[in-house]
């Protein structure tokens, strides 16, 4: 069997090092020029998400990414705050937590380094369809085109594959702008290092404002003290922010803006706001190349409404079916689990006891499953920043991880 995969991020070259592993022929093609230039900062693996990159990669880049991983078990109990940095209370202890953080980079790599040469990069591709034997055919920018017995889309929110699939988008705007960067933690004054200090924390203001400051150290906190394995982008401790507002003209505004100018009308939003100066420190001081602005886009949170097309040679996966928005800190684990279970459903086609369309469906069948899960969990979240106005109150009482989780049980 020959599988083609359209896409570079987590959950495509998890997918093609499963493969791999497993001694299929496999191709991943990604626009990319290099696996290193991504967006986004970190990312939460989950349990789940953890033992399904065992399934897929050797032991060997398991134990290389729990050395450069942060624990969150290592972690203080998150906080939250008002505007003006007024405590609101904790988070649960998370001493039992089996959860690490990890740079997105970092990870990129070490999935990229576990397909090896199956890699290619800076191809772009234009379409997909069959060839004139009725094999998945994917077409590339540049004329060039490749069959395969199963084509996999793995290429993000703005996928050619489902698209092709689904006969238009499979996700939409939530009606968020969201915001991040990176600041070194010793960069900041001592107030500010003491309130936040080496755990994650959430504040809330009026119109809907948020900024979620998370935490990332992946020596001083590493999930495996293994310095010879360490690989981490992020050496020392680090906050990773995000700042969320509704969209308006304020964010449209702000679309073409980067660096420097980014971060200083990002702190004017915030001003706008009545947030106190101190609070906004995290940004102020922000490395400006790090600054970025996005929009949340996602699936519906029904399962029934997921990859709505036949089962077939041609599939997708991760955010090309169940766009996540970050709120859930689930998305990239969603998409490794995906993956995972696509290459167990494979394997029955390579044993002889099920047929490809068959595995397909049956692993479209789990995908829907799982991206309503984690699809609903994000939902929470976003619904209730955007119900919530001066106070941490009212909007949800059920979120996913532990900093949104708390946070949504408290009340003014």
């Amino acid at each position: 069997m020959r599988a083609v995969v359209v896409g570079g991020g987590i959950g495509g070259l998890a997918l093609g090092a499963g493969l791999r592993r497993r001694g299929f022929e496999v191709a991943v093609f990604d626009r990319d020029t290099d696996v290193a230039a991504t967006g986004g900062y970190h990312i939460t693996l989950d349990e789940r998400a953890q033992s399904a990159l065992k399934d897929l990669v050797e032991p060997e880049i398991t134990r290389r990414l729990l050395a450069s991983g942060s624990a969150l078990r290592l972690r203080e109990r998150d906080a939250f705050w008002d505007r003006r940095g007024r405590l609101l209370g904790h988070g649960p202890d998370l001493g039992d937590s089996a959860s690490i953080d990890v740079d997105r980079i970092t990870l990129r790599m070490l999935l990229a380094e576990a397909v090896g040469d199956r890699l290619h990069l800076g191809r772009h591709v234009s379409g997909v369809g069959h060839d004139d034997h009725g094999a998945p055919r994917v077409l590339f920018t540049d004329g060039a085109s490749v069959s395969a017995d199963l084509v996999v889309g793995a290429d993000g929110t703005h996928s050619v594959v489902a698209r092709h699939l689904a006969g238009g988008p499979t996700n939409s705007p939530t009606g968020i702008m969201g915001f991040s960067g990176r600041t070194l933690r010793r960069d900041l004054s001592p107030g500010e290092h003491r309130r936040l200090g080496p755990r994650s924390g959430l504040a809330i203001g009026p119109r809907a404002g948020a900024l979620y400051v998370g935490f990332l150290d992946p020596v001083g906190n590493t999930a495996l003290d293994a310095a010879e394995l360490r690989m981490s982008v992020t050496t020392e401790p680090t906050y990773i922010w995000g700042a969320m507002f509704p969209e308006s003209t304020g964010t449209d505004s702000l679309r073409d803006l980067s660096g420097g100018a980014l971060r200083a009308a990002l702190l004017g939003l915030f001003r706008e706001r009545g947030w106190a100066e101190h609070t906004l420190e995290v940004i102020a001081r922000a490395d400006p190349h790090s600054v970025a602005g996005f929009r949340f886009n996602a699936a519906s949170t029904r399962a029934a409404d997921l990859a709505p097309w036949p089962a077939g040679r041609i599939t997708a996966l991760g955010d090309a079916v169940h766009a996540t928005p970050p709120t859930a800190g689930m998305g990239a684990g969603a998409a490794i689990r995906d993956a995972a279970g696509l290459l167990t459903h494979l394997g029955a086609v390579a044993d002889g006891t099920a047929t490809l369309t068959d595995a397909v469906a049956d692993f479209e069948a789990g995908m829907r499953r799982r991206g309503s899960e984690v699809l609903t969990l994000a939902m929470k979240t976003v619904r209730w920043i955007l119900a919530t106005d001066t106070t941490l109150g009212a909007a949800a009482t059920v979120v996913s991880t532990p900093i949104l989780a708390a946070a949504a049980r408290l009340r003014p």
